[in-house]
């Protein structure tokens, strides 16, 4: 039963080769002061993590998919299997989250190996998220610490991103951060910066023309939004240092590494991934499966138990 305003909230176990388990578990005490969790899982396999590494855990709601069963999984290990079943919680998350039965949906963490030997060709969950909702414009941002960073382009090879980064991608970042930060955040005007991608943002052309002929356009189209204060392109080697400060309420990068470096390297057990876009609230830590450290029972849980507070706050804010 869901307990006076509290929302309540997906939380799927994530690959049970790695970290997942171990994090939802340790992580529950603290959940279920600000939310009421509805555990998706094979229950038996969680149940046995929690023995196992002596994890008191509160008594919450579990939904026990049992797509494990008595199949062997091995700690920090690749397998189809653990590709399948991190898909199957996340597909039963959305679809109680598409359905208004739970309010948000925090995802732990799964691995891209595993999905695509499971024959899963998403190259992550932002793709597989969007594509479970009929999402056609959509965004990742990372926040931590007094950044928030959002990609123009995520899962791809760097020598792609140039080809990658249009007019129409960049405002449409902009468009579905702006649009975040007044509905969640309630900023009035936000500020957004928007990244180059060449040193001295292109120097006029001398380094590049991704600035003039695509992320320019795009900011002066932006600005037309209203009630929101675009600023850019800004060279990348000083932005992080200004949005550190609190010069801006968010930041546009160009590709993964440019936008994470900066937030993990001032948030890396805090760090939380959104999604932008969806018609539905999900969350996730900011970090992998760690299969280096996957069944030592040393894993952190801060950064889920942040994402699950975050998913908290959006889902009140959003009624």
């Amino acid at each position: 039963m869901k307990t006076a305003n509290k929302p309540k909230i997906a939380l799927t176990m994530g690959d049970p080769a790695g970290i997942g388990p171990e994090i939802v578990l340790k992580s529950l005490r603290e959940i279920v002061k600000f939310a009421d969790p509805i555990v998706i899982c094979d229950y038996e396999y969680l149940r046995k993590e929690a023995k196992k590494n002596k994890i008191r855990v509160p008594d919450v709601f579990y939904v026990d998919m049992g797509n494990i069963g008595k199949r062997k999984i091995t700690k920090g290990k690749v397998s189809a299997l653990c590709g399948q079943v991190s898909y199957d919680y996340i597909e039963l998350a959305v679809l109680l989250a598409k359905q208004k039965q739970v309010e948000a949906i925090v995802t732990a963490p799964i691995t891209k190996e595993s999905f695509h030997a499971a024959g899963i060709k998403f190259p992550g969950h932002t793709e597989m998220l969007a594509a479970l909702t009929g999402t056609k414009e959509y965004a990742m941002m990372l926040t931590g610490g007094n950044l928030r960073v959002v990609l123009v382009t995520i899962h791809t090879a760097l020598a792609n991103v140039p080809l990658l980064i249009t007019k129409e991608k960049v405002y449409n970042k902009i468009f579905l951060t702006a649009l975040w930060l007044k509905n969640y955040m309630k900023i009035k005007k936000p500020v957004i910066a928007v990244s180059a991608l060449n040193p001295h943002a292109g120097e006029g052309g001398m380094f590049g023309k991704e600035e003039l002929k695509e992320i320019i356009p795009a900011i002066i189209k932006a600005k037309k939004l209203g009630n929101v204060d675009v600023i850019g392109p800004v060279v990348p080697d000083t932005l992080f240092y200004k949005a550190n400060k609190g010069m801006y309420d968010a930041v546009i990068c160009m590709y993964h590494d440019q936008g994470l470096i900066p937030l993990k390297m001032i948030a890396f057990e805090s760090g939380i991934n959104v999604t932008l876009g969806l018609p539905i609230i999900r969350t996730s830590p900011d970090h992998g499966t760690a299969y280096d450290i996957a069944g030592k029972n040393i894993a952190n849980p801060k950064s889920f138990i942040e994402a699950a507070r975050l998913a908290a706050y959006m889902s009140r804010k959003s009624k």
